[in-house]
């Protein structure tokens, strides 16, 4: 399932209507902050596992 143009610019809209404009950049800063939290939390998970399996050898 693709998401197109005209979807996008719906959940845009949804978006600005529910949080208005000025916390918009808030959003997106919460946002980012818990994507780079998510990919160091996986990235400090595989190495654990790297050094469970160097460690076992």
């Amino acid at each position: 399932m693709k998401i197109g143009m005209n979807e996008l610019v719906i959940i845009l809209l949804i978006v600005v209507i529910l949080f208005g404009p000025t916390q918009i950049p808030k959003l997106t800063k919460m946002f980012g902050k818990s994507i780079k939290g998510f990919k160091e939390g996986i990235g400090s998970e595989e190495e654990n596992d790297n050094n469970k399996d160097n460690t076992n050898e």
